[in-house]
């Protein structure tokens, strides 16, 4: 931790500020620091207790003074070494200055003000701390999510290893109860799983044979194997980890604001306090002692460890609040943005829809029957690996259709795909396809299923239409309210989607959406997003984090969905939302307005009270008592209060 006061904009975090540190002394914020330092409170402020009492109701005012400089030699020992030891190095701290003001106070005969400054500085030294370890704990308990040891099967046994010794492709047992020790694929078994540690879902989800499984989650009921696929250090619970801490390390707007502030106000201060101690004496022929007293007063009040982690803390209690609830945040500064927000564009497939079409329709045509439809289709469409490839081949299996064996396969990029069956040619693909190769189709088929938002593949033989097949991706259920909150809110809203006009119009009108923009490729996404930052201040970009990465590059802040799954959407969005659960955009929002609300907050009263403290000290109002009670310690404690609300809602 850094010393000199010239470094204080660049340290001052919730580790707490060099300036206003009490030192490495104490290190850091580690439980027997912290045991020992409550000790410490507790005797000391005894101590002064009885101090009190003797200097305010009796004649043994010298043991009182005794008694307050024990209160110094326990509470200030650390206090007042790093003070000089700062000074010979020629570094001015608010240990140094706090020295000054309780050996000023006992040398003017206050010594019961002198223990006391000492006593509620340290108190407020150590709220710093603990609110530095309660940033710390947050982040410790996501290291505790997944377990320290694994069982992994090993020559038909089953044998426990530490996590970092497991290696990739070894199988690993997950009983009932247990938390699953690294991210992998299910080779055996079924259960239902809590992901709410990662994804913040609320109900478990079923892990069969092929399903992903994440380090951290919970098995609830069944027996599973699990094949590992990353190492304990490459596993999605380690990146968000990672992630968080670099989150937490990272300054927003205020905080650099704060941090410049404070390396002004502190300076400014202190010379007006000096100004204080030597002009009305000297100049005017005021009492000294008065006016000294005065001086030290303000010299306390220039301490600005209250105003350094008024942000920081606020920034943290919402970063840790929401990494909890599945929302990983790569930074404050993104708190600070994305409450700005005028425009959010959505990805249509996979962001506003489910991203996995369905057939809905099986429309046979000259004499097929929709079952013979079904089965070319899914023939044809079984060496594919695009989602509507899936969806009609997934169809097929549910109805129980035989697939046949098809030759001469041949797949047109972006068109369809054709093949022989039986020596048979059939063709399967969109309405340009069938153009192209000279086959007829119903426009009028097409025109309302695309009205209805379905998507329309015809399949054909090399002289007319076999049928049609219409397939639907579902809207989310939750994209609807998400879409009306953030109208309530003053936010337009956009979508982008590669797929056609007809579609995406139906889709927009179902959701209410304000605009609309169909048949786009990546690098078209971009340039929409691009269009739209010179129309808007602040621009936000929902989408999987993968394919939508260049336009989430080109908006204020990339949001990706489903992130749990991919490495990629983690690394290169701003924020990532773990679970598919879009609603999370409208908490973030107000997650961002409730922490800069929270912020402001506290530097308002920072500057306020600091302020009143200083002008009502000089013509003597406040004493050392009150500086350092309500300006330091007070202070100090009602931002840290303040900001732990954050993380409550």
């Amino acid at each position: 931790m850094q010393k000199n006061n010239d470094k204080h904009g660049e340290s001052c975090s919730t580790e707490g500020c060099s300036f206003c540190s009490t030192g490495d002394i104490f290190e850091g914020g580690s439980e027997e620091s912290m045991r020992k330092r409550k000790k410490i409170i507790a005797a000391s402020g005894f101590l002064l207790v009885i101090g009190l009492y003797l200097e305010f109701f009796t004649e043994l005012r010298l043991i009182a003074q005794i008694i307050f400089l024990s209160v110094v030699a326990i509470s200030g020992r650390d206090i007042i070494k790093n003070g000089l030891k700062s000074a010979l190095e020629g570094h001015l701290t608010i240990n140094f200055l706090i020295t000054i003001a309780a050996t000023g106070a006992f040398a003017i005969g206050h010594g019961e003000e002198g223990a006391a400054v000492i006593y509620l500085f340290f108190i407020a030294e150590f709220l710093e701390d603990y609110s530095a370890e309660r940033a710390r704990r947050s982040v410790t308990s996501l290291m505790k999510l997944a377990p320290e040891t694994a069982t992994v099967k090993r020559d038909g046994k089953e044998v426990i290893f530490n996590v970092h010794e497991v290696e990739v492709g070894d199988i690993v047992i997950i009983k009932p109860g247990d938390r699953i020790p690294l991210d992998g694929v299910v080779i055996k078994g079924t259960s239902s799983v809590n992901q709410a540690p990662i994804t913040g879902e609320s109900m478990p989800v079923m892990k069969t044979a092929g399903a992903k499984a994440f380090a951290g989650t919970i098995n609830e009921e069944g027996y599973l194997e699990i094949e590992v696929e990353k190492k304990s250090d490459e596993s999605t619970i380690s990146k968000i980890i990672r992630l968080v801490e670099d989150a937490q390390k990272e300054k927003s707007k205020t905080e650099i604001f704060i941090d410049r502030f404070a390396k002004s106000y502190t300076p400014a201060v202190i010379g007006f306090a000096l100004l204080v101690i030597i002009v009305p004496p000297l100049i005017f022929g005021e009492p000294f002692i008065e006016w000294f007293y005065r001086g030290l007063v303000l010299l306390v009040i220039s301490c600005p460890c209250a105003l350094a982690i008024s942000t920081p803390v606020s920034m943290v209690s919402a970063l840790t609040s929401a990494a909890k609830n599945g929302v990983l945040i790569k930074g404050g500064s993104y708190i600070e943005e994305i409450k700005n927000a005028r425009v959010i564009v959505f990805d249509k497939t996979g962001t506003l829809t489910r991203g996995k079409p369905d057939v809905i329709d099986v429309i046979a045509l000259n004499k097929y029957s929709d079952e013979k439809l079904l089965q070319i289709a899914a023939s044809l469409e079984a060496k594919s690996k695009h989602p509507i490839a899936e969806a009609i081949v997934r169809s097929a299996k549910e109805r129980g259709v035989e697939l046949l064996e098809v030759s001469k396969f041949e797949s047109v990029a972006g068109k369809g795909l054709r093949g022989q069956i039986d020596n048979t040619p059939f063709f399967i693909g969109n309405r340009n396809f069938f153009r192209e190769i000279g086959v007829d189709f119903s426009e009028g088929v097409l025109d309302n299923l695309e009205k209805e938002g379905k998507t329309a593949v015809f399949v054909g033989s090399d002289s007319h239409v076999v049928g049609v097949i219409a397939l639907v991706d579902r809207i989310r259920k939750d994209s609807r309210i998400t879409v009306k909150e953030l109208k309530n809110r003053g936010v337009k809203t956009v979508m982008l989607t590669g797929d056609n006009e007809r579609v995406a119009r139906a889709i927009a009108e179902k959701l209410d959406i304000d605009e609309y923009r169909a048949e786009l490729l990546p690098e078209d996404k971009a340039k929409a997003v691009e269009e739209l930052l010179k129309k808007y201040d602040h621009v936000v970009m929902i989408g999987d984090g993968v394919n939508d990465a260049p336009a989430m590059a080109k908006a204020h802040i990339g949001i990706a969905m489903g992130a749990i799954g991919s490495d990629i959407a983690i690394e290169t969005a701003d924020i990532a939302l773990m679970h598919d659960d879009i609603y999370k955009v409208v908490h973030l929002l107000d997650l961002s307005k409730r922490t800069m609300s929270v912020v402001k907050q506290n530097v308002v009263a920072a500057i306020l009270i600091k302020g009143s403290l200083a002008i009502f000290a000089l013509p003597g109002y406040v004493t050392l008592w009150l500086a350092v009670g309500i300006g330091d310690m007070g202070l100090t404690l009602a931002v840290i209060l303040n900001a732990l609300r954050i993380g409550r809602r």
